[in-house]
């Protein structure tokens, strides 16, 4: 990934916190020498130190796990839009400016396992539902379903892990413009009605 020093965002406790608000990741593995890529909804542990996940029984994303290198990587994809140049004061100054494309993201690397435990699989499976359906308001359990039919299901799914080696961010949010440029998205980022543009300010603040 090209990221320049403004970019970069090493702050693990930042990272955690983006990775968790923004969970469904872009796993891309190599496998016969062709990239395997995969969108997966991952939980990291409260150490950080490992990603948790599940997918169906016939993915071709198993195959990495077994490899002798069963490296991957995660892309946790967080709030983009584009950036106008008729928000930069230096407009009016010099006409010299060009739009761009703002965005936030994580990538985490790590080596594949699966878990086959139908108790850790079961508990994994509760424990993301449980994390992610206070979000709709909603108090859906899995219990709430015919026990022959979560069976079927869980049958047909295996949990994976990754354990992490790197991460690191790249939150591009203007950080190289001059500071009346920038002082100009905030601006005009407050104004917009746009629920993502208001989530990137807030990753704007640690840029």
């Amino acid at each position: 990934m090209y990221l320049p020093k403004h970019f970069l965002i090493e702050d693990s406790d930042l990272l955690a916190a983006f990775v968790r608000s923004y969970p469904l990741a872009t796993v891309i593995g190599i496998l016969n020498e062709h990239s395997e890529i995969n969108h997966i909804p991952l939980m990291l542990s409260e150490d950080g130190k490992h990603l948790y996940g599940h997918v169906a029984k016939i993915n071709p994303l198993l195959e990495i796990a077994k490899q002798a290198s069963p490296e991957v990587t995660a892309i946790f994809h967080g709030p983009q839009a584009y950036i106008t140049p008729s928000w930069y004061p230096s407009k009016q100054e010099t006409g010299k400016v060009v739009p761009t494309w703002n965005y936030a993201v994580a990538h985490i690397q790590g080596a594949l396992r699966t878990i086959e435990d139908p108790v850790w699989l079961r508990q994994h499976v509760s424990q993301m539902t449980n994390l992610h359906e206070p979000t709709y308001q909603s108090s859906w359990k899995l219990e709430d379903a015919p026990e022959e039919y979560i069976q079927t299901m869980l049958n047909a799914i295996i949990g994976i892990e990754i354990n992490i080696s790197s991460m690191i961010g790249k939150f591009k949010l203007s950080q190289n413009r001059p500071p009346e440029d920038y002082d100009g998205v905030v601006t005009n980022l407050k104004r917009s009605p746009d629920e993502t543009l208001k989530q990137m300010l807030d990753y704007m603040k640690h840029a």
